[in-house]
């Protein structure tokens, strides 16, 4: 595999659960990122891709883990892909002091102050370089993909497939911050990445304000919501990026899951519909 590292390989339904390594040259830094290849009838067999962005504290891999993916992606035969959160072991001033900024919090944007504007480019990174490595590395269709994720993920999943249209086929997210500007983590992490909200065009990493000028081929918002999740509605505010996609003619898909909350047992409860969303898709 060319610039990859394989650092683990385990057997799960029928096909592998994998840990690669490599060096971004977007991030300046070594990057992991866990893909799951579901059994195929061969090895030259072409595949679709999920992508799934993890949430605050999270690192490679940990979703599949904890979520119980393999089995729906073997089922559908889907690869999934996750990459970590942000750069890790940059050691930047600052970047360890609190859980929800610098190291696991990247926010899926690319930073334009200092001191992070060098290497704090999630975006770039996804969007310029992890998709091409996936698609050079492994048996994909390549351009057949869709993208889904959970609360800071599930906002970069957001964010990615509006600024980008047609790039995703489908696009899923579980608890997401959907209106970052206005809720204490992305003024945040906003704050401390862009600079302050007059100058730092912060509507431009935000999918309620990103929603409202999306011009492109249709696209349907799966957004699903535990409505026992401690984060709701202050921190996630989805009836805001609900009521805005109406006005702007985009559909959404909002589910309330009564007595459910933030957790990977609110996303394993549900994460076999969300991959029979995009399978659907992706056909």
């Amino acid at each position: 595999m060319t610039g990859l590292t394989e650092l683990s390989r385990n057997k799960s339904f029928g096909g592998w659960q994998t840990v690669f390594s490599h060096e971004s040259k977007v991030l300046g830094c070594t990057m992991k990122f866990g893909v799951y290849l579901p059994p195929t009838e061969n090895d030259t067999e072409n595949l679709p891709v999920i992508y799934w962005l993890s949430g605050l504290t999270c690192s490679e891999a940990n979703f599949i883990e904890k979520a119980g993916a393999q089995r729906y992606a073997a089922e559908h035969k889907v690869i999934i892909v996750n990459p970590d959160t942000s750069p890790r072991g940059l050691n930047i001033p600052g970047d360890s002091d609190s859980w929800d900024f610098g190291v696991a919090a990247g926010f899926y944007l690319n930073a334009t102050q200092d001191p992070w504007k060098n290497n704090y480019k999630m975006y770039d990174y996804i969007i310029k370089e992890l998709l091409d490595l996936v698609n050079s590395n492994f048996n994909t269709q390549a351009g057949n993909q869709s993208i889904m994720g959970h609360s800071m993920g599930g906002h970069g999943a957001l964010v990615l497939s509006l600024k980008n249209p047609g790039l995703f086929k489908s696009v899923s997210a579980f608890a997401p911050i959907c209106n970052p500007s206005i809720c204490p983590w992305g003024i945040k992490a906003f704050s401390g990445y862009l600079g302050p909200k007059e100058t730092g065009q912060w509507e431009e990493w935000d999918a309620t304000e990103l929603v409202k000028k999306y011009k492109g081929p249709p696209l349907e918002l799966f957004i699903d919501q535990g409505l026992n999740d401690n984060f709701y509605p202050a921190q996630l505010n989805p009836k805001n990026l609900v009521e805005a996609s109406k006005g702007a003619g985009v559909p959404v898909i909002f589910k309330e899951r009564e007595s459910y909350n933030h957790s990977y047992f609110y996303i394993a409860s549900f994460i076999g519909e969300h991959i029979g969303y995009h399978a659907q898709h992706l056909k």
